[in-house]
């Protein structure tokens, strides 16, 4: 973290020392339970983000969704070590819902934490166990869909065609959308609905895998022993003879032209995704949706147009990332925040990239995403009003009037008004004016979030 882009951008200050009070509060939470707490201490390793936005679920999902978030990344974690030899990664990723039920399988293979995840892996088996039956079918039925998946694409050298790299990314994050929904809906806190629109969910994932993908261009192709990567020959074909053409700062104009195409391309999941949304009720379910999804538009903004990706990797702003945090705390909240980053990426398009030849296309999706999100934010806006002040502002609105009233009490004490006043009154009186204006401010706040959920 820059400590210097606070200078540019001071709003992000509190939101970022609220993330770092939120993440020390996680690490001082106590898990007696060994097999437990090393599921959660992993996740914290591997994903700090995803740990924060699992702390947003209602507490009887967490344990749950921990569990099956390590599960897959432990897979793919197999699919990623390039060590393993085909013949034996294949059947491996074939089968490897199977092991879920096995406490002593594991195995030697990945880099960094993911040693300690794949050696220690009876632990999460351990805590795997414990969860009634519909959540273990939902999991290991996840698991051995993206497990085959995976394997498809083994022997696959190059993927060829978009529908193939669609596929691919329905397999490695479609899925985990889906299997999370029908989590959300066992649980009793979605209703049936949610699992039924299913491809909604299949959008949302891949929208972000797609992100994710374009944004690691340099890190993939640079890989060793010899790098995977995933951007369709059906798009990167039209730019250059090979895709790691496109490291070569010679090749800057044509790598501009092809990473264009590969975002508006990623921006078609976007509408289709956000539809999605309308079926969530849950607060906290909401909130834990919400994040990744707003994270992942900002990020495909920050690529667009952008030579950095191929010289480097293009991340948020550590406080931009906490603001998102902080702020998204509903649909209204998020429908703002993500027509702001596709207001960006418009100008974007009429500005710095007016001559790519996909512009008109571009335009046209993202100003789809900006007619989707004005149209829910009338209707948050609508929901809203309709409902009328809630308790927390007519609280809040009470105490800056008893405040304004007692202030002009002492004022007017102080010039003599009232007999007895003291020079000293309204000095004595800031303090108590003080806590009434941040209790009042605080209820305020309250009553937007509770407004606007």
């Amino acid at each position: 973290m820059k400590w210097t882009d606070f200078l540019y951008h001071p709003e992000e200050i509190i939101p970022t020392g609220q993330m770092m009070y939120a993440d020390y509060r996680l690490k001082l939470i106590e898990i007696k339970d060994p097999a437990l707490r090393f599921c959660y201490n992993m996740l914290h390793r591997v994903s700090r983000s995803f740990a924060m936005v699992i702390q947003e679920l209602p507490v009887e999902l967490r344990d749950a969704t921990c569990v099956f978030y390590l599960i897959l990344r432990s897979l793919d974690t197999v699919e990623d070590d390039m060590a393993i030899p085909k013949e034996v990664k294949i059947p491996m990723l074939r089968t490897f819902h199977e092991h879920l039920t096995d406490k002593s399988w594991k195995i030697k293979c990945g880099y960094g934490p993911y040693v300690d995840l794949m050696d220690n892996y009876p632990l999460v088996t351990e805590v795997y166990l414990r969860f009634d039956d519909g959540t273990r079918a939902v999991i290991k039925d996840i698991t051995r869909r993206m497990g085959n998946g995976m394997a498809d694409y083994i022997d696959m050298d190059e993927v060829l065609t978009i529908p193939q790299y669609d596929l691919y990314c329905h397999y490695v994050a479609g899925l985990c959308g889906i299997g999370m929904c029908k989590l959300f809906v066992d649980s009793g806190l979605e209703k049936e609905d949610l699992v039924a629109e299913e491809d909604l969910a299949n959008q949302m994932g891949l929208f972000l895998q797609k992100t994710n993908i374009i944004r690691d261009y340099l890190e993939d192709i640079n890989e060793l022993p010899a790098p995977r990567m995933f951007w369709p020959k059906e798009i990167w074909g039209l730019y250059a003879k090979e895709l790691d053409e496109f490291k070569d700062p010679k090749n800057i104009d044509k790598a501009m032209l092809c990473l264009n195409h590969m975002v508006t391309d990623a921006l078609r999941h976007c509408e289709i995704g956000l539809r999605s949304l309308s079926l969530l009720h849950n607060p906290q379910i909401l909130r834990a949706v919400l994040i990744p999804q707003v994270m992942g538009v900002r990020t495909l903004t920050l690529c667009y147009n952008n030579p950095e990706v191929f010289r480097g990797v293009v991340k948020m702003r550590r406080g931009e990332t906490a603001k998102i945090f902080v702020t998204t705390t509903s649909k209204l909240s998020f429908f703002r925040t993500y027509l702001k980053f596709a207001d960006e990426m418009e100008v974007k398009c009429l500005t710095e990239a007016k001559n790519d030849p996909m512009v008109a296309l571009t335009l046209k999706r993202v100003q789809g995403v900006q007619a989707a999100c004005r149209a829910a934010i009338i209707k948050a806006e609508a929901a809203a009003a309709a409902e009328g002040p809630s308790t927390a502002t007519v609280l809040a609105g009470a105490l800056l009037v008893g405040g304004l009233a007692y202030l002009a009490y002492v004022y007017y004490a102080n010039v003599g008004v009232f007999e007895g006043s003291s020079a000293l009154t309204s000095v004595k009186a800031l303090p108590l004016f003080g806590v009434l204006l941040v209790l009042a401010v605080g209820l305020l706040g309250r009553g937007r979030h509770l407004k606007t959920a």
